[in-house]
């Protein structure tokens, strides 16, 4: 091995090194922003953790090519460059992210083209031991039922909050009084334990102490979120103890977490048997580890395209006029496209199609907006893909294909969870269920425009239903900040003929939204007219709108619970 191809390695490596420590300095910096109530910094410092590992990939493709003199690698330097980096691998405390940057050095720098598997990290090197010791990273406290206050006083002054609890005493009351009504029999037989993350999980205006309970056989989260009273202090809200509620909490629609993790594998290892429904990939991208979460996605990806022998069709629901959908009905996600040219009325380009997806990545998701990821050239056998999908996409996207013996390579897509489109839900659904979702549909409308974010096009087609029966937002080529909305009243009509005319009697500008219009499209069944009008009529009023906008300008920002209200303490108990 040449010492050109180790020094390039070691480039990759540093420059690894830097953007890890950059990441992690954010990351620590959580725990001053939430004692200091600084939530547009939260919000800052999420986007500049986003943008950090660009940034420095960038900078090592630069630092390759000059170190090369900016020729391009032979095929015989890359796998030497590479087996110099396996060799800093087995020596390094973080080796799953550090292969994901090598693939994104690599891919960039050949601009994603004239890729060859051999010199990448499609599969891990390094493997830890399926029971890695967790002890940098965990406590554990054996326990009696008598014994958790105890053990949560000790744990709570561990975690050295600047600010102190209004009354923790009374949280710890309440906290016995719900694992009395909602916890495990087994906690009352003794022999549990208690394993805490040493540091706190942070996100928007909450943290959150993560656990598990260990009683017998089962393992169970017990996770405490961490929020400032009104009236000044820290209180506990409630104790999530279910893994649905844990799933929730770690949800594809919300903002990443920031928690100290140096070694974000055994963070992974810790939380799996919480999240029983999620596969790796969802829990890196959780951590804030998102580009490595695509490596585990694809991973992921090719076991189920291994172990399984379905083809891929269209997604069901009303095709869109802007991207096309497309889905393994094995697998729990969709893979969007954007078509070439798009349905009139739409009036938008492909630069700003995907403008709009980087902002929904680098916003705060407030769990209302599903969570993407961008691929580039992305191939799939050719064999899986159904005739009829195939000549769907030969005609909405021809310019994204590229048909190379059996191999069917997509330039650029996206890809997202799977859910029930929520029209064909409500087609479905029993009244109650109506109702339900229609509230939760409601709620994200409003909890997105808290967030600063207006949807643009809300049909019911654009949103989906999770199995938690969360509704979730996904169509994203129309939305908008609140504050760049000017939401109007419907000017009373000049005449009596004016109400009949085909066109309106009034200006209207581009950024102009009349919410009494939504009503026209969304009211069309008696059931859905009958869900709203229970409450969330002020959505068809401007007044309303225009309220959130003044809340966003006066740097009010809204409580968004990832848990039900109506588990809290302060519901329940006070």
């Amino acid at each position: 091995m040449s010492n050109n191809a180790r020094d390039m390695a070691r480039i990759i490596m540093i420059r690894f090194n830097d953007f890890y420590r950059c990441f992690l300095d954010i990351t620590q910096e959580a725990q001053a922003r939430f004692e200091h109530k600084d939530w547009p910094g939260v919000q800052q410092a999420g986007r500049q953790r986003i943008r950090l590992y660009d940034q420095h990939v960038n900078e090592a493709v630069q630092a390759i090519r000059h170190h090369n003199g900016g020729g391009p690698l032979s095929q015989h330097q890359l796998k030497a460059i590479k087996q110099a980096f396996n060799d800093l691998l087995t020596e390094h405390a973080n080796p799953e992210i550090a292969e994901s940057f090598y693939n994104s050095v690599y891919r960039r720098s050949f601009r994603h083209q004239n890729i060859r598997a051999e010199n990448l990290y499609v599969h891990g090197f390094v493997h830890r031991s399926p029971s890695p010791d967790l002890s940098p990273c965990c406590s554990s406290y054996p326990i009696k039922a008598e014994d958790v206050n105890k053990t949560l006083r000790q744990v709570l002054q561990a975690l050295q909050l600047d600010v102190p609890f209004r009354d923790l005493e009374l949280d710890l009351q309440y906290l016995d009084r719900y694992l009395q009504q909602f916890g495990p029999a087994e906690l009352s037989d003794g022999n549990a334990s208690l394993i805490f993350i040493k540091h706190l999980f942070f996100r928007n205006k909450g943290a959150y102490l993560i656990g598990r309970l260990e009683c017998g056989n089962s393992c169970l989260p017990f996770i405490l979120p961490i929020l400032h009273h009104e009236q000044g202090g820290l209180y506990l809200d409630t104790l999530i103890l279910s893994n649905d509620d844990a799933s929730i909490l770690f949800g594809f629609a919300r903002a990443y977490f920031m928690v100290w993790c140096p070694v974000p594998a055994l963070l992974v290892h810790f939380l799996r048997p919480l999240l029983p429904n999620k596969a790796d990939y969802e829990i890196y991208n959780a951590i804030g580890c998102q580009k490595h979460g695509k490596t585990e996605f694809y991973r992921n990806f090719l076991q189920q395209l291994h172990h399984s022998r379905d083809q891929f069709v269209a997604a069901p629901g009303i095709k869109g006029m802007v991207m096309h959908v497309f889905t393994l009905p094995s697998y729990d996600v969709v893979f969007k496209i954007i078509k070439d040219k798009f349905t009139p009325p739409k009036d938008v380009s492909h630069d700003t199609v995907r403008a709009k997806y980087r902002l929904v990545k680098q916003h705060d998701r407030v769990g209302r907006m599903a969570d993407t990821m961008e691929f580039t050239n992305f191939e799939l056998p050719l064999h899986r893909i159904s005739p009829e999908l195939l000549a769907e996409l030969q005609q909405v996207a021809p310019s994204l294909l590229t048909i190379k013996d059996d191999t069917l390579m997509i330039r650029h897509l996206y890809t997202e969870r799977r859910m029930t489109p929520l029209n064909i839900y409500l087609e479905h659904a029993t009244d109650q269920q109506v109702v339900d979702a229609i509230d939760e549909y409601a709620n994200a409308i409003k909890q997105l425009a808290t967030a600063n974010i207006f949807p643009g096009d809300m049909l019911f087609k654009n949103f989906g239903v999770t199995r938690h029966g969360r509704v979730i937002f996904y169509d994203y080529d129309e939305i908008a900040y609140m504050t760049e909305c000017n939401f109007r009243d419907i000017p009373e009509a000049r005449y009596p003929e004016d109400e009949f005319s085909a066109e309106p009697w009034y200006s209207v500008a581009p950024n102009d939204i009349f919410p009494e219009e939504f009503a026209t499209f969304l009211l069309s069944s008696p059931r859905i007219r009958e869900a709203f009008k229970q409450q969330h009529n002020d959505l068809f009023t401007a007044g309303y709108w225009r309220q959130l906008q003044q809340n966003i300008s006066d740097g009010i920002f809204g409580d968004v619970f990832p848990y039900r209200r109506k588990r809290r303490f302060r519901y329940l108990y006070s």
